[in-house]
């Protein structure tokens, strides 16, 4: 709205809120709820009853945010969230608010949320006489001619009282004197005025001047007044006045007329000559301020032009009175009217105002939902004043109104932040002026993010190649998945869904990342023992409730060549020589063998050929390169040998190549039991050769045994016993040889290679340094009798074949009788190691037994 730097004081905005209310008046049967209320309430004063007169629910109000929206910059009354109750919050003067307009109503909207509703609300402002009447001046001055005739009308200054109905100014009084009584006359607006009417002549020479009192009172209860001293000075007689030629004059300017221009010229004329005859034009006295700041008055022509810059928002009519007075030393005087009409002209452009925007709105919100609340004014009249607002196309959004000048914007479809995040919203707000004008006002509202979207995935399943043998832990595949959704919602978290019915199968040999999904193995792979894993990957949002998609992952383990081929035929675990057997008559071409093997691996590297590596007569034999087919490459002759060995080697086609061999032998003979003559030469042989040497080996393996064991028991009991005898070498030596006390024999050998029968003892002398080998009889009853018939010496006579030199073994339960050199080398210190080679011999004769 335009304004200009020269208003009065008091046009302020609360002026302008006036206006706006005074707008509304013509509402009033759409506003909801009315109460009324004096100015100058206190503040906290209680005003009505929202929630009653509303019919809301108390119970519910603390949850719907119960408050007021009003224009303006101050709010001057406020709901209780609580209890509903309006009350007061800021002082309330009438006249500050409406000035001299009546009735004054505030009205504003009561908003309240979950869901939102508006209401429209309106409190008028009750006036109360608290202003007193007050004149421009404290004294006025009057020049009258005593030629004036009686009935003539003398303007006086009007009082103003800011209060409004019977509080405003009611009547004038004038102090009691013989010339003047007073006639109160009434503008167009409703206000009063008081002039001075001449009842009976003056006189000059009688009374040279009047002393007068004015006083204006109110209609207040008890009223207040105000009071003025008119002095009045009695003029010589000045022969004609001025007369205008119009007593009232009618104009209309439109409200943004540029300053001088001409509003309307009054004429007066004088029939005196000279300075009695010469006017000068003037605003009267009871002209207002106001006025004489928005109209200029040319002395000399009577021309009324603008001033200052007319509103028709503010004043739509002025009321000018204007005076004609000539120059004589008794000067006369005319007075005339000028009605001016402000035409309104286009010149306020719509003022937007949006309140309560709900933002972020839910993407699932419901259309229908109410965003904000908007509301307009144009401070023009008619179709200057006449406001639509609108929105562009294309958004989910629409404008409703249900009050005048008020607008709701709501959602109109089903909004999608992964669609669109925000909107900015441009509402424009144009009135029906011609030209017209428009204002513009920019509304975000932000769409805020639900978990309605799963987890995505650039394809739902994934095949994924491993080659086997691969390093555990590594990982082998990322699976790639994300969500639209905002913040907390779009956290993916992995995880892997056992599918196998037997078992954690998958869960033993990968892992999956939970926060980026990478998938790891844990084992090294083996093709030839699972080919392929098929797993399905939980992919889950950290919504609630939370969503979550399903991935399918399929593993296939890529063979290496790690496996060797493995010959079936022949028989691996048979003898090295196979044995097959063809005619001496067959013809070339003829299949002796078949070489069946297989590899574990597959493709190319289970891909199997077959070589001849070695043959007794490569000329004779050929193999099948894939089928490993023997056949014979040409027709037997009679030099050629009787039986074949052929190595076979067996090779895949791996990078590198992997191979295995197979021996087979071909006997050429009619029959098989000549086949076998031939052999039978060679195998009795080896195997006797076999089982001499196992049996030489068995036999190193006992003897070794007995030897430790029986060392460890001579030490024994040899310490033991010289311990014992330290005594008898200490107190006689008159026998060189005693018989062994108890615990001095020490079997020298008790094995398995003599019947159970025969046993043979040592006997040490209890001097260590002198010993003799003793033998016993066979069928000795117990260690104590053999030591009872214990000889001193063997005679060596008594038997006359030697171990070494025997032609047979001894037989089962024969006493071997030691030579005499051999007890002396015994006797002479070679005893233990003699024993030890006499113990071998007899276990080398029981084998070649």
């Amino acid at each position: 709205m335009k304004r200009a730097a020269g208003r009065s004081r008091w046009v302020t905005e609360w002026q302008v809120l006036s206006l706006l209310v005074l707008s509304g008046v013509s509402e009033w049967a759409s506003a909801a709820i009315r109460y009324a209320i004096p100015e100058e309430t206190q503040k906290g004063s209680w005003v009505g009853n929202v929630v009653g007169d509303l019919g809301l629910e108390l119970k519910r109000l603390p949850d719907r945010r119960l408050r007021v929206v009003s224009g303006g910059s101050k709010r001057y009354f406020e709901a209780d969230p609580k209890s509903g109750m309006l009350f007061v919050k800021e002082r309330i003067d009438r006249e500050e608010l409406c000035g001299t307009l009546s009735p004054c109503t505030l009205g504003f909207e009561i908003v309240l949320e979950n869901p939102l509703e508006l209401y429209s609300a309106a409190v008028e402002i009750q006036d109360i006489n608290d202003n007193d009447p007050a004149f421009p001046s404290s004294r006025m001055k009057l020049e009258v001619s005593e030629s004036v005739v009686p009935g003539a009308r003398f303007p006086l200054e009007s009082a103003q009282d800011p209060d409004v109905g019977s509080n405003s100014l009611q009547i004038y009084e004038l102090s009691a004197n013989q010339h003047f009584v007073l006639n109160v006359k009434t503008r167009g607006d409703g206000s009063k005025y008081a002039e001075l009417v001449l009842e009976k002549e003056l006189d000059r020479e009688e009374q040279p001047e009047l002393q007068l009192v004015l006083t204006a009172l109110d209609g207040g209860s008890p009223p207040r007044s105000a009071s003025v001293h008119i002095h009045i000075d009695i003029l010589d007689a000045n022969d004609n006045a001025p007369v205008f030629n119009q007593t009232t004059y009618r104009a209309s300017v439109r409200e943004n007329t540029r300053t001088d221009t001409l509003v309307v010229k009054t004429s007066a004329f004088d029939l005196d000559a000279g300075p009695n005859g010469d006017i000068v034009y003037s605003f009267s006295s009871h002209t207002p301020a106001k006025v004489r700041e928005l109209f200029a008055l040319d002395s000399a022509t009577g021309e009324l032009r603008v001033k200052g810059p007319l509103d028709y928002e503010e004043t739509v009519f002025y009321e000018i009175y204007i005076q004609a007075k000539d120059k004589g030393y008794n000067p006369g005087v005319a007075h005339c009217k000028v009605l001016v009409e402000i035409i309104d002209v286009n010149d306020n452009a719509p003022e937007i105002t949006v309140t309560s925007v709900y933002s972020p709105v839910p993407e699932d919100a419901a259309p229908g939902t109410v965003i904000a609340l908007i509301s307009v004014t144009d401070l023009d009249s008619g179709d200057n004043g006449l406001v639509n607002c609108f929105m562009p196309i294309g958004i989910p959004f629409t404008l409703s109104s249900s009050l005048k000048n008020y607008y709701t914007l709501k959602t109109k479809a089903a909004l999608d932040r992964e669609l669109v995040s925000e909107y900015n919203i441009t509402v424009t707000a144009r009135d029906s002026g011609s030209p017209s004008l428009w204002a513009e006002s920019q509304i975000l509202v932000q769409v805020s993010d639900i978990n309605d979207n799963p987890p995505k995935s650039p394809q739902l399943s994934y095949q994924v190649y491993v080659a086997e043998n691969n390093l555990p832990g590594a990982p082998i595949f990322n699976v790639s998945a994300w969500d639209p959704d905002l913040n907390q919602n779009s956290r993916l978290s992995f995880s892997i869904l056992e599918n196998s019915p037997s078992g954690n199968v998958v869960g033993r040999y990968f892992s999956i990342s939970p926060e980026n999904g990478t998938i790891c193995a844990l084992l090294s792979l083996d093709h030839e023992d699972i080919m392929e894993f098929r797993m399905t990957v939980h992919v889950r949002d950290g919504g609630l409730p939370a969503l979550a998609t399903m991935l399918t992952v399929i593993v296939f383990v890529t063979d290496l060549n790690d496996n060797a081929p493995s010959v079936f035929y022949p028989p691996p675990n048979a003898s090295s020589l196979h044995l097959e057997m063809i005619s001496p008559t067959v013809s070339a071409g003829h299949v002796v063998a078949k070489i069946v093997a297989w590899d574990a691996d597959s493709g190319y590297n289970a891909w199997l050929s077959y070589t001849l590596l070695q043959a007794t007569d490569t000329s004779l034999f050929s193999v099948g390169l894939h089928s490993g087919e023997i056949s014979t490459a040409r027709q037997l002759l009679e030099g050629d040998a009787p039986k074949h060995t052929l190595v076979i080697l067996v090779k895949d086609h791996g990078e590198p190549a992997r191979s295995s061999s197979a021996t087979i032998t071909i006997a050429v003979a009619e029959t098989a039991k000549e086949a076998l003559t031939d052999l039978t030469d060679v195998s009795p042989t080896q195997d006797k050769k076999k089982q001499l040497t196992f049996y030489l080996t068995l036999a190193v393996i006992l003897v070794s045994v007995a030897f430790f064991v029986t060392v460890i028991g001579v030490s024994i009991v040899k310490f033991y016993k010289w311990r014992q005898s330290k005594e008898i070498f200490s107190s006689s030596r008159s026998s060189l040889y005693g018989t062994p006390g108890p615990f001095t024999r020490i079997d020298a050998v008790r094995g398995g290679y003599v019947p159970p029968n025969f046993y043979q003892q040592v006997y040490l002398t209890t001097d260590s340094r002198q010993s003799d080998l003793l033998c016993t009889k066979p069928f000795a009853p117990s260690p104590t009798g053999s030591r009872q018939n214990t000889v001193k010496n063997c005679e060596p006579g008594l038997y006359h074949q030697r171990i070494g030199t025997a032609s047979r073994c001894p037989a089962p339960g024969e006493v071997i009788v030691l030579p005499q050199e051999t007890v002396e080398s015994l006797h002479c210190g070679g005893g233990i190691g003699t024993l030890y080679t006499l113990v071998v011999e007899v276990l080398v004769c029981e084998m070649h037994v």
